[in-house]
């Protein structure tokens, strides 16, 4: 049970600081109104620390915060009976749709003075920069397997008693911002079902003024795509990195 409480209370806290950052660079009247791509990683990156510290010290030692990276230690008979995946996923869902609640409460007044609803729309879930199913696809289903490459890498066999205490939240952290920088222009780099499904849910329930669509037929590549990398990237580190 406390395992849960940790996914959910990090996937919230995840997803407040990271859509909060899209929400200041986006949202008119913002003061950060403007403040581009950069600003939008960095705040993922300090989304993903955060979240899996207060995952951690909550009760959850995996900090998963990603169905992606659930399923994936599920392939690998690591952590996780079948109910146990499913559950945990559930949870992490729920927790990124609390947190994009609480975004849009802290940005109340800015979303009746932001007329475009793309805009608003990125706050809550990812929107392709050329819309192209394949392609979009492709690109989530190899961004989230170098993900869970990545996290293999950081806290694989390997790494184990060389990880100073303490830095594997700011590496994780590390590896999320590179692949938005490097990778996450395609995309958005969503690289995790629970993250855009919870707040593109919430965006479509919320009273948001001029909220336009909340671009379902879209939906089902940041879910999909980034199970099936963790399914890829599962199986590379069993057969060559493990």
């Amino acid at each position: 049970m406390t395992n849960l409480v940790g996914e959910f209370l990090g996937t919230m806290v995840m997803i407040i600081f990271g859509s909060g950052a899209v929400a200041n660079v986006l949202l008119k009247k913002s003061k950060g109104y403007g403040g581009g791509w950069i600003v939008i990683t960095s705040g993922w990156f300090i989304a993903v620390v955060m979240g899996v510290f207060v995952a951690q010290s909550s009760g959850s030692p995996n900090a998963d915060l990603n169905p992606a990276i659930t399923f994936a230690k599920y392939l690998l008979h690591d952590s996780y009976s079948f109910p146990q995946m499913c559950t945990t996923m559930l949870v992490e869902t729920v927790g990124a749709f609390c947190g994009a609640v609480l975004v849009w409460l802290i940005y109340l007044p800015h979303w009746a003075v932001t007329d475009d609803p793309v805009a608003k729309l990125a706050v809550f879930c990812t929107t392709p920069a050329i819309r192209n199913y394949p392609s979009n696809l492709l690109t989530e289903i190899l961004c989230s397997a170098i993900l869970v490459i990545g996290v293999g890498a950081i806290f694989g066999r390997a790494t184990v008693g060389h990880l100073a205490p303490g830095m594997g939240p700011y590496m994780v952290g590390l590896l999320v911002w590179g692949i938005g920088l490097s990778l996450g222009g395609p995309t958005g780099y969503a690289i995790n079902p629970a993250r855009d499904l919870g707040p593109r849910i919430a965006h479509a329930i919320l009273p948001i003024p001029g909220r336009g669509s909340s671009d379902w037929r879209y939906a089902w590549i940041p879910i999909f795509g980034p199970l099936l990398g963790g399914v890829l990237g599962a199986l590379l580190w069993k057969l060559f990195l493990y």
